[in-house]
């Protein structure tokens, strides 16, 4: 910002020689744009929202992301496109390189990293086709690389605070958004991240509600904790889809269920993405 406003009182208080006029208009306008980054999920493995878009592959110390990159613009931001599970959604829950897909857009210096999931619901009153925009998360994977760091130097432990894992600014503008959109909204809740690829048990789904958790999921973690130890503010729209398996009086969520109302909302998930993007300032 400290470049952008001295940038801006030259241009208002000097008389700028021809040959440099280019150079100043080419560096305020990138001192204005800021970088997002965002994680398609389940049924926006192929979301496509940019223009200027080129497709870049990007290699991480911890190996490739899980799909390459689009890069683009929406209005004033450069925005960076990952398919979490791939674009043909090849990759299970467990596989998927978190640690190479955060690495990636901290690598092309993302700002802020937006997130998309299908949930399921663990209370009666988030519908199928509700958002929720997640304050918490329960970590009950299993199998995933979960930081950053296999050592630490001499003297030097590193131990996040994860008090409050998502970002408020982002989670704000979702909210915002959501209602601006007339979108069923729930402004708080906790999800609970499960190993997958299988859904849950009855017992395992009660077990959740009792826990806390309001919705469930293959993804949040350790996404977020990984984008929190990068440094990166991060948060997550949720679509509930089904209501996994604690009620008795209908039958328990099945894939074909989950991608037929996530690809019902696609159009809903995509206007909030850009509604929010719009908001975002640097």
């Amino acid at each position: 910002m400290i470049v952008k406003n001295y940038l801006v009182f030259v241009i208002k208080n000097f008389t700028i020689p021809g040959n440099l006029a280019p150079f100043l208009v080419y560096s305020l306008k990138n001192q204005c744009m800021v970088r997002v980054g965002l994680v398609g999920g389940s049924g926006l493995e192929k979301l496509n929202i940019l223009i200027n878009t080129r497709e870049i592959e990007v290699s991480t110390p911890y190996g490739s992301p899980s799909s390459s990159l689009y890069t683009g613009q929406i209005d004033s931001c450069e925005v960076v496109i990952l398919s979490r599970h791939g674009r043909e959604h090849t990759i299970p829950p467990t596989q998927v390189n978190n640690r190479a897909n955060i690495s990636a857009f901290r690598e092309l210096n993302c700002s802020y990293i937006l997130a998309t999931t299908a949930c399921g619901s663990l209370r009666e009153e988030i519908r199928r086709g509700d958002f929720v925009i997640p304050d918490q998360f329960i970590d009950f994977t299993r199998r995933r690389h979960l930081t950053f760091y296999e050592e630490f130097e001499p003297g030097n432990a590193i131990h996040p605070t994860m008090a409050d894992p998502f970002s408020e600014y982002l989670r704000g503008l979702l909210i915002e958004g959501a209602r601006e959109l007339g979108l069923p909204v729930h402004p708080t809740g906790t999800v609970v991240t499960i190993e997958g690829p299988r859904f849950s048990t009855r017992a395992e789904s009660q077990m959740f509600r009792t826990l806390g958790a309001d919705i469930i999921n293959m993804s949040i973690a350790p996404e977020a904790i990984l984008a929190f130890e990068a440094g990166i503010p991060y948060a997550a729209v949720a679509l509930s889809t089904d209501y996994d398996a604690w009620k008795t009086d209908e039958e328990p969520v099945t894939w074909n269920e989950v991608v037929h109302i996530f690809n019902k909302n696609v159009e809903h998930v995509t206007r909030l993405m850009l509604n929010v993007i719009n908001q975002i300032k640097a």
